[in-house]
């Protein structure tokens, strides 16, 4: 079915980064790109596309990883210090260890090649759709009351987590995985409902990526100074956020 003329304007205002080296890929993906209706600006080298990313932010960012004077994934490493910036990784690369670093850097999915231009650009239409979701996501009438457990507060106002009254510096996904625990202290959540809950069920989404994020999100904490391990490991069950005391 054809699409809407309100819907193809509202994707023409959406700016690509596209991070890709080898012409062939980069001409196939720009045509499929362009034929939605996106702008794209593609660029052959690292250091073009932060250059590109901090002159004028796009809305995602397509990141090959191999490139020849670095890496899509410190490419990804550099804008995540700032940027909540929905990217995707392609790469020829297609060892889990591979995608699981790509996710924990905070990556919103992981193309392999050879791939479906069309798969990528409706990979790309449902990572912003998921995008715009969150950020128009109704607010109740008045100021939220912030929800605490464990030394740890969520601001649902602002979409912050403070630790000891100062706020963490997490990554989207490291964001919404704490969250959804902090929401819910001592209830157990399966890895099968966090990949549901937090990564919405985006195709590369796996047990692994769950117990990386866990691993992440432990570490900020202790650096922090939280010594206690509040988030429990449950064997065979999940994890859950404990209750002080």
């Amino acid at each position: 079915m054809a699409r809407s003329h309100f819907d193809l304007a509202r994707t023409m205002r959406k700016r690509i980064l596209l991070l890709e080296d080898e012409q062939a890929i980069a001409d196939t993906l720009l045509y499929a790109l362009q034929s939605e209706g996106f702008e794209v600006l593609h660029v052959r080298l690292a250091r073009e596309a932060l250059a590109a990313f901090e002159q004028t932010p796009p809305d995602l960012a397509i990141l090959d990883v191999g490139v020849p004077d670095g890496n899509g994934f410190d490419v990804c490493r550099t804008i995540r210090r700032t940027s909540e910036l929905p990217i995707v990784f392609l790469t020829a690369r297609h060892e889990e260890i591979d995608r699981v670093l790509g996710l924990e850097l905070g990556a919103d999915d992981y193309v392999v090649k050879p791939f479906s231009p069309r798969e990528v650009c409706a990979r790309v239409r449902a990572i912003l759709r998921r995008s715009a979701a969150g950020a128009v996501a109704v607010a109740p009438s008045g100021p939220p009351e912030p929800v605490a457990a464990s030394g740890l507060t969520l601001d649902e106002a602002t979409q912050r987590i403070a630790l000891a009254g100062e706020f963490l510096a997490l990554t989207r996904y490291e964001f919404l995985l704490l969250a959804t625990l902090l929401r819910r202290p001592q209830r157990i959540f399966s890895r099968t409902e966090l990949m549901e809950l937090v990564w919405g069920g985006a195709p590369h989404t796996s047990d692994r990526t769950v117990d990386a994020h866990i691993k992440l999100l432990r570490a900020k904490l202790r650096e922090r100074g939280l010594v206690v391990d509040v988030i429990q490991t449950h064997r065979h069950m999940g994890y859950s956020l404990r209750l002080p005391g």
